[in-house]
């Protein structure tokens, strides 16, 4: 991409990433998401939504129909972010596990999509009711890998949980080569079911510790409980002693009410005859990338600014579809842009009407190569009416890169004028109305 002026080096921006973890235990869309998506905070100005579902219905009759046609809890995403300027940048689903990032459509120039991968884990390895799904992308020049999990249920099963999470993170590879390994990747966000349980202490004091909302004398003994990106239980600290990796993701502090497992339509912890002990099985986790340690002797580099800073990670009671109720979290990403402009730039060169053709001029960086099958596309789009008169219609002209699988280039918004913006002239020939 474009190199960047000195300028523009120093100025340092701050987008602020939604992410969205709700195993929704086969159910459809409710009819309104407004909470979950921070819909009505007038605090937030989102700029990206990472979305993460596990336990869609994954029946044959159903991926057959959302094979051929978008799955519901896409479609209604899109229809709710749609209106506010977002756009789908990337998605990828494996049975049950669904993972889709939206941004906000000034920022598609600066993401490009590398690759989207599936990582089974259940059945040996060959079915993908467990598992992993990944977006790995560029986000402004830095390397960005998000993962979506399921991992193995039951008390008993934490060495499984262990060896599923290490085997999805050892699966990213990446045939390119100009692509560094994960671990070198800017940030990684891991979220999903996790299916982590509290040890233990017994039902009744489970119960009466959440009830009291005293969480702090729950999380010593959660088996993935962490603080300062440090595990306190006995079981996951021994594995990290062995495993420095695993010490390098961080987590926001606990202070929700474990999210499963609830009674459907309900705010109550399972009353069946099972009774299981309710647990915060559904996290979100994220890791920067480490830094070079500089020698003694020779002066320290100054790595790019790149930091994660949590705004807040909450349950959403509000939903009952599931077993399981959804987390969210906020942060705020400040990074100075390693690219300046974008590979291609869009420009309508005349008065665009219903009734000519649209004629288009734009530019290329030296570095940019197109191919046969790029391809420029004409869209409606959903404005702020704070911005335009809520009668203009607004369109965007994208320039998608077959060979980068991403749109490289876009227009700022303009106006294609109706047939009735065209009066008669003295000589019958077609005025502009004043």
């Amino acid at each position: 991409m474009a190199a960047m002026n000195p300028q523009t080096e120093l100025r340092v921006r701050t987008l602020s990433i939604h992410v969205v973890t709700w195993n929704v235990a086969s159910a459809a869309p409710p009819p309104d998401l407004s909470d979950l998506l921070q819909l009505n905070n007038l605090n937030l100005n989102l700029d990206v939504y990472v979305i993460g579902l596990q336990e869609m219905n994954g029946g044959i009759m159903s991926l057959l129909s959302d094979t051929a046609f978008e799955d519901p809890w896409s479609s209604f995403f899109m229809d709710v972010l749609s209106p506010l300027s977002f756009v789908k940048v990337s998605s990828v689903r494996m049975q049950g596990l669904l993972l889709l990032i939206f941004a906000k459509y000034q920022h598609l120039p600066f993401i490009q999509i590398l690759s989207t991968k599936s990582t089974p884990t259940g059945l040996f390895g060959y079915w993908g009711n467990k598992g992993g799904v990944n977006i790995f992308l560029k986000f402004y020049g830095y390397y960005v890998s998000i993962i979506n999990c399921h991992l193995p249920p039951h008390m008993a099963n934490n060495d499984q949980r262990l060896e599923h999470f290490d085997r999805i993170l050892e699966m990213q590879n990446f045939e390119a080569q100009d692509i560094p390994n994960i671990l070198d990747h800017d940030l990684i966000l891991w979220f999903g079911d996790m299916n982590f349980r509290i040890e233990d202490f017994g039902l009744h004091f489970v119960r009466e510790s959440i009830k009291n909302q005293c969480y702090s004398d729950l999380w010593e003994k959660d088996q993935d409980c962490w603080e300062m990106g440090l595990c306190l239980s006995l079981q996951l600290s021994i594995a990290k002693r062995h495993d420095p990796l695993l010490r390098e993701f961080q987590e926001g502090p606990l202070l929700f009410p474990p999210t499963y497992k609830f009674d459907k339509n309900s705010n109550n912890y399972d009353t069946s005859e099972k009774k299981r002990k309710p647990a915060w099985t559904d996290r979100i986790l994220w890791r920067l990338k480490r830094q070079p340690q500089a020698a003694v002797h020779t002066p320290t580099l100054s790595a790019p600014h790149f930091t994660l800073f949590p705004r807040s990670y909450v349950s959403h009671m509000l939903y009952s579809i599931s077993d399981h109720k959804p987390v969210t979290s906020t942060f705020d990403l400040e990074l100075k842009p390693l690219v300046s402009a974008p590979l291609i730039t869009l420009l309508p060169e005349s008065l665009c009407t219903e009734e000519s053709d649209l004629l288009i001029s734009y530019s290329l960086t030296a570095d940019f190569l197109s191919s046969p099958w790029d391809w420029i596309g004409l869209y409606k789009v959903y404005i702020d009416i704070s911005d335009i008169p809520e009668t203009e219609d607004q369109f965007l002209l994208f320039y998608y890169s077959n060979n980068l699988h991403s749109v490289v280039g876009i227009s700022k918004p303009f106006k294609i004028q109706p047939r009735s913006f065209l009066a008669e002239g003295p000589l019958d020939e077609a005025q502009p109305q004043i």
